[in-house]
This record gives C-alpha cells, structure tokens and sequence, in this order.
C-alpha cells in the first residue's frame, strides 16, 4: 500500500521472506520510499512482534525500514532461542538480515541497525561479526550483562514474571498448540484483571517453569538455576565491534547498566571510529519512556524532554548519508541534572574529576521513625549507637510503581507508616548539593539470620513537598563479596556491607534534605529474602530477622557521593 502527505510516500510489503545461511525464512514488514532511486537501509529484529507501522518519519527522512521477527517468533520460522544462554543463533541471522537488506534493490548497500532492550542486544550480536554493509548502531538500553538485570543474585519478579506471562509466552502458547492467551494483547488484560495477584506472590519460584509453555520453560528454569551467569560477555563483544553506537538510557531505566558500553567501547572497540565516537545520552527516563519530560506525576520540565527519533535520524543521517551535521564533534555524553533541569556534557561515564563527600550515619536509636533524630553528617559519632527494625518476608516493604512494573519515581512519604525502615537525613541544606555517578552505601550491620537483604535508597526530601526516589541499591548478603560464591552471615555478629547504589545525576536545593533510607526489601520489584539461608528461590519457608545497623567510629556506616559544584 502507499500513504503520501506531500512528503515521500511510503510503500509497504509485509511478511516479506528473508533467507538465513541455514536455509530457515525469518519474515520482515519493509517501509520504502514510494520514490525512485535507492536509500540507506535500516534494521530492526525483534522477538516481541514486528511492527505493522510506525517507521513513517524514517522513510520519509530518507531511509527504507526493515522490522524482522527474529527466529522462531511470530511470523519467522525456526526455534527460538532465548538471550539467557550462549550462541543463540541471532549473531548469524543478523549478519545475514544486514547483508540482505544491503542488496536489495531499494538499498544503496548501507546499513544501520536500531531498537531498545532484546532489540539493543540483537544488534551487538549483529554487529561482533561485523558485517561488511553495516555502518552504525543505535542499540540503547541493554545492560553489559544479564546478571546486571538481576542485582547481586536476587531475582526481580515484578519485571520478569510479567515479561515471561506476558511478552514471551503467548506467541509460543500458539506455536505448540496450546490455550490462549496467544497475543501479548490477551495476556496482558489476564495479568491487568485476573492473574497479578497469584503470579507475583508465587511460591517457589522454580516451580513457576511448569506453568510456562515450551521453549520458555526450560530457559526460565535454567535462568532461576543459575543467576550467576554471565550470558552476555559485553566485554568481550566490544572488541570485535567496528562500528560507532548511539545509546539512551535513563535514571530511571531498570536497564541503564547501558551506560558502560560507552566506556567498553572507548577502550576496546576494534576501530578508532568505534572508540571515539560512541555516544550516549541520559534523562530522567525509564525504560519504556525515553526522551519524555514526565515519568508518572513527576514532571522533570520541559528540558528533559527529547526527540529521540530526530536524534536517531540525525545519527543516521551523519553516519549513512555523509550529513555534515556536526554529530562527529559532538561530546561522547550528554546527561540530564534532575534539580536543576539543566544538561551537561562529559567525556565518559561517569563523569571524571569528581570530588568525594562522605555523610555518616547517627541517631539517638529511634531511625526507624521519619520524624526521628537519624542524621547524615560530616563526622562519625563518638558514641556508640544503633538502629533495629524487623524485617518480615510476609509482609515486604512494597514497591511504589505503577501496575506496568517498570522503574518509576515515587513519592517515599508514603511508606513512612511502615516500621522497616531506617531513615537518615541531612539538615535543609544551606547550598546546593549536586551528585553524579554511583553514590555507595558502607553499613555496619547484623541480623538475626544466616541471609538477609539490605536496600539502601537516596531520596531528595522537599521541605514544601514530595520526597522522591533519586536511586538505590541492594545487597543479598550472601553474595556481598561474589555473585559466584556464597557466604552466610554469623547471626548477630556485625558486617561491613557495601550498597552500590544505582547511576544518578541530581541537584539537592537549597532548603531540601538528602535522605538516606535503609530496609530489608523492595517487593515486587525484587524477591523476598527468606532469611533461612537456603535457596530462597526453591524453597518457600519465610522466616522474619531482627535486623540492627551500627553508626560509631568503629563501625562509621555512611554515605558517599560524587560531587559536582553548582
């Protein structure tokens, strides 16, 4: 069909067949110009179903669209292999689904690759066998490793769970004959309407396999089996990438583990193209809304907002059309400063010459109050206190996110009537505060439990109102030295605990307080520690730990970030 406004019409050939090297047809929706002459190529492959429209823009900047179900979805044939093991197949079909874009004759033989997440990853695995047609990448929010997903061997069922029920299942419920749902449409008003409740309070999780179709089961049970597997191998990848990529991610992106490609990149790309011009740009975003100004009823101004496409296209259109449009002198990082609404500029993430401050915890012992005396502050107290809260796995702090399950900055007023956890907070700042990087939790801690759980959150706390996420980080403690070996606490005996807190850019104001808040889960958004020491993810036992944080010179818990000054 052919659809026209003035601009370059748009032709559209669907389902059409694409040949791999193993004779298997993986099948594309193409977007053309309905002019004549031939144009940069771009391409997307994707396991979550390939879109019937939407790449308008792009064709009529210019470029023909190719979006692929990769193999064994929807409309390709073959098996499908999920990204959590290694040689899936999709390094292969990339090249080839490059190569056959680049000769067809609609293309002048050059070729960019885009997309988010799954599609980010296809890309990499594209581009590590370095097609020759293929010229750029826009791979943007697909973290260095899966174990980056899920944080230090905790497993994070508010996303997983529904991407399994929801997004991977239906269409293999369809392939192998089996009951609706068979559409990501009717699995989702399932999840919405019905079924939330019972999956996300599933008990153990390595049963749940059995309730997922084939091709799926066997993968979701090898995952739970093995959380300390390192699929992805980014580091390795890096070396053999020869062309430059564009990447997005933001504060509030449960994937913005992105943000180390720019630096994997830099170092080990295969060419000084590569290594000098991989960009990468950060807001206030989260993973399904890149580049807008507003995540929920937070509004980060109009400044945050961004174009991603005309972005994208600007990219394309340096890289594929030879547009001397100045993205080749433009600085590798480009990040949002949430506080002051204003955009920076650095050479890599995160950001170089930083200076450290150090804020210690203190308080006369009644923390677990928000109106109690915890204190952030220059100097470690002299005497000897602590903080107790008992941490119930049956009843888990709740994670303040919309129904959607994706990152999302909250309001953490809300919580303050709950009796886990400890809160820690500067007094109203006299000047502005601007942080950026990982800020790092050090806590002296015991429990009750040989395992147990600790989050660390950093809030910004508006006198005049809300206090919001500005991020956080956890630490399951019997991976606290290793993801790859385990090491069960002493109950009752103190620890130090490192808490790499997630990646920000903010600006505490003048009269705001920095808030440090410390608890023992974050549920949905990750499991439940069950505190018996045992494999929390087979067995169902949960048992509750009386938890206790230390704050002296012998034990200085604190808080460090990097500092930036107005």
């Amino acid at each position: 069909m052919t659809e026209g406004d003035g601009a370059l019409g748009v032709i559209v050939e669907n389902d059409v067949p694409v040949p791999m090297r193993d004779a298997v047809i993986l099948r594309a929706n193409v977007f053309r110009p309905d002019a004549p002459g031939k144009f940069p190529g771009l391409l997307i492959r994707t396991p979550y179903g390939k879109a019937a429209s939407g790449y308008e823009r792009y064709v009529r900047a210019g470029y023909v669209v190719v979006a692929q179900d990769s193999r064994g979805r929807y409309a390709s044939d073959g098996e499908y292999v999920i990204f959590t093991v290694e040689n899936t197949g999709d390094a292969e079909d990339g090249y080839d689904s490059v190569e056959w874009l680049a000769q067809q004759p609609y293309c002048n033989g050059v070729v960019g690759t885009m997309g988010a997440s799954y599609n980010a990853w296809m890309q990499w695995q594209a581009a590590k066998l370095r097609p020759p047609s293929l010229k750029a990448m826009c791979a943007y929010s697909i973290p260095l490793e899966l174990t980056e997903v899920d944080w230090c061997g905790a497993f994070r069922p508010g996303r997983r769970v529904r991407w399994w029920l929801t997004t991977i299942a239906p269409d293999l419920r369809r392939r192998h004959g089996l009951p609706p749902p068979h559409t990501k449409e009717e699995a989702n008003k399932i999840w919405e309407d019905i079924e939330h409740g019972r999956w996300l309070h599933f008990l153990p999780w390595l049963d749940l396999p059995r309730y997922l179709p084939p091709g799926l089961a066997e993968y979701a049970e090898d995952w739970l089996r093995h959380p300390n597997r390192k699929a992805w191998k980014f580091a390795e990848v890096h070396k053999e990438v020869e062309v430059p990529n564009l990447d997005f991610s933001g504060w509030y992106d449960h994937c913005n583990g992105t943000m180390g490609h720019l630096q994997g990149m830099q170092k080990n790309a295969r060419t000084e193209v590569a290594r000098t011009q991989t960009k990468l740009v950060l807001g206030p975003w989260n993973h399904g809304g890149m580049g807008q100004r507003k995540l929920g009823e937070v509004d980060f101004g109009p400044q945050a907002q961004l174009d991603i496409n005309d972005l994208i296209i600007r990219w394309f259109d340096y890289w594929l059309k030879g547009v001397d449009n100045g993205i080749d002198r433009q600085p590798p990082l480009r990040y949002f400063v949430m506080g002051s609404a204003t955009w920076k500029t650095a050479d890599t993430w995160p950001p170089e010459g930083m200076s450290e401050a150090v804020y210690y915890l203190s308080s006369a012992g009644d923390a677990d109050r928000a109106d109690g005396s915890g204190l952030l502050q220059a100097e470690a107290p002299s005497e000897e206190r602590s903080d107790t809260y008992t941490y119930d796995p049956r009843d888990p702090c709740p994670t303040l996110w919309p129904r959607t399950l994706f990152t999302h900055p909250s309001d953490r007023r809300q919580l303050e009537y709950r009796q886990d956890i400890l809160y820690y907070r500067t007094p109203p700042l006299e000047e502005e505060v601007e942080i950026v990087g990982y800020p790092e939790v050090v806590l002296y801690a015991a429990s009750s439990a040989p395992d147990t759980d600790f989050f660390a959150r950093l809030v910004d706390e508006d006198p005049g109102g809300p206090a919001l996420d500005v991020c956080y980080g956890m630490v399951r403690a019997r991976h606290r030295n290793s993801l790859d070996e385990e090491e069960l606490l002493t109950p009752g005996e103190v620890t130090e605990l490192r808490i790499k807190l997630g990646a920000t850019a903010c600006r505490f104001l003048k009269g705001h307080r920095m808030r440090l808040e410390i608890t023992s889960s974050d549920f949905p958004n990750h499991d439940r520690n069950h505190n018996t020491g045992r494999n929390d993810l087979e067995d169902s036992e949960l048992v509750s730990a009386e938890q206790r944080v230390f704050h002296s010179k012998e034990c200085a818990s604190r808080l460090a970030v990097r500092t930036e000054e107005g």
